[in-house]
């Protein structure tokens, strides 16, 4: 798998820390999973053909007097969510310990690129928030670079808020942990159980 290197690699991790069960094409175990805080995020260019994606995620603070674009009750808890900008990181305030028994999408910003394919390459931006403790398990806006990976090769909750969208849109999903992490992930602080949210900046597909 050397030749796909650190795409490969990162693909695997976003596998790894979001789901073991419900990832297509395949396989990991807990032992396999990264720390978020020690794992880079790729910023190698997409496949021929697809859209040029920005080199750099944003990673201002937000506006802490921003409008929530979503705000969302969960079945405990609830969420507001701010997405981000072309200069700021998003911003997602949990009320915890929040959870949801049904995957919700809620689009922040529609792009005006194309709409994403099932199966498309893409490349984003995103955070990931722990719904049980609030705190965030991994955000490639810290890191200041996107991510570039297969929607066919990560689990359900990241591929119901990519698919069917447009490039250029901003996201946020409340995942289930059936679409999330359903046996826990400790190197992520991920519990058995744990619902999670994401914000997503889709910046390009093929």
């Amino acid at each position: 798998m050397g030749a796909v290197n650190h795409s490969y690699t990162r693909t695997m991790f976003l596998a790894a820390s979001i789901s073991l069960v419900l990832l297509t094409g395949a396989c990991s175990s807990d032992s396999d999973a990264s720390s978020p805080a020690t794992t880079s995020a790729s910023s190698a260019s997409s496949e021929a053909g697809a859209p040029a994606a920005s080199s750099t995620c944003p990673t201002a603070t937000p506006d802490a007097a921003a409008t929530p674009e979503w705000t969302l009750d969960g079945d405990s808890g609830s969420i507001s969510v701010v997405g981000s900008t072309d200069t700021a990181a998003p911003a997602v305030t949990v009320d915890t310990p929040f959870s949801v028994a049904e995957t919700q999408v809620e689009t922040l910003t529609v792009g005006d690129g194309p709409v994403i394919a099932d199966d498309a390459e893409v490349s984003v931006c995103y955070m990931g928030v722990n719904g049980r403790t609030g705190e965030t398990f991994d955000s490639s806006f810290e890191r200041g670079a996107p991510v570039d990976f297969p929607l066919g090769g990560v689990v359900a909750g990241f591929q119901k808020a990519i698919a069917g969208q447009t490039v250029g849109s901003t996201v946020a999903v409340a995942v289930t942990s059936a679409d999330g992490y359903a046996s826990g992930n400790p190197a992520a602080g991920i519990e058995p159980g744990d619902s999670l949210i994401f914000a997503i900046s889709i910046l390009s597909a093929s």
